[in-house]
């Protein structure tokens, strides 16, 4: 099997399972963004994915993603979902059409800094983890105070929010949790109400409790091994 039949023997299967997942929860399968997550593919793969129609490619580390934008279509929406560095934020900015991984208020600010002229849409990242010393993500109970302070800047708009399955929980309690802080966030917020959460483990699940973005990998690349 050619790589190409490959991708898109992948590729159909999750369509297909993302289509059951929106309609079983009762929602449109048009409803979910699919985004191809291509960290350690080579350029090859997403000229592959670009073929066979993708448009949304996901990346969590600048210095990889900026020389792949460079060389591929214009008209890709490239995502940022990756820990964020300070010294990296001016090159995202620069490439990057959404950037999920906002959790600090002095990212925000640099962001709407480095985008000055264009609109940048962000999603705050919420930490679901309830171990003490967290992973990336803002504690839900802060999360208004910073939605608040995001959206007084100028260049940016907030799509929702997003978050990752933790380690210490059971992916369905994090998730239904997630759920629960991302309606009350909608009725403070209705304009911000995507929320981008799921990966190749728990895309099914994510949509199930209203996952609007899902960033699929290995599911559609298969493992991933160091570019070559």
């Amino acid at each position: 099997m050619s790589r190409k039949d490959q991708i898109l023997s992948n590729l159909e299967l999750v369509k297909e399972k993302i289509s059951s997942a929106a309609q079983a929860a009762g929602r449109s399968p048009s409803e979910i963004t699919l985004i191809a997550v291509t960290k350690t593919f080579p350029v090859s793969d997403l000229e592959i994915l670009y073929e066979l129609g993708v448009r949304n490619f996901g990346e969590n580390r600048d210095q990889e993603a900026a020389p792949k934008v460079g060389v591929l279509p214009a008209d890709i929406t490239w995502h940022f979902q990756g820990g964020i560095q300070s010294n990296k934020l001016k090159s995202i900015s620069n490439w990057a059409s959404v950037i999920h991984s906002v959790d600090k208020f002095k990212y925000a600010q640099m962001i709407s800094q480095f985008s000055v002229g264009k609109t940048k849409e962000i999603f705050i990242q919420v930490s679901l983890d309830t171990l003490t010393q967290s992973r990336e993500g803002v504690d839900p109970a802060d999360l208004t105070q910073l939605a608040e302070q995001i959206m007084s800047l100028p260049n940016l708009e907030v799509k929702g929010l997003m978050a990752v399955a933790p380690l210490d929980q059971p992916t369905e309690q994090a998730f239904v949790r997630l759920q629960q802080i991302q309606q009350k966030f909608i009725q403070l917020y209705p304009a911000a109400s995507s929320l981008s959460s799921g990966m190749s483990g728990d895309y099914e699940l994510a949509i199930s409790l209203g996952a609007t973005h899902v960033r699929i990998g290995s599911s559609i690349l298969g493992n991933r091994s160091p570019i070559k």
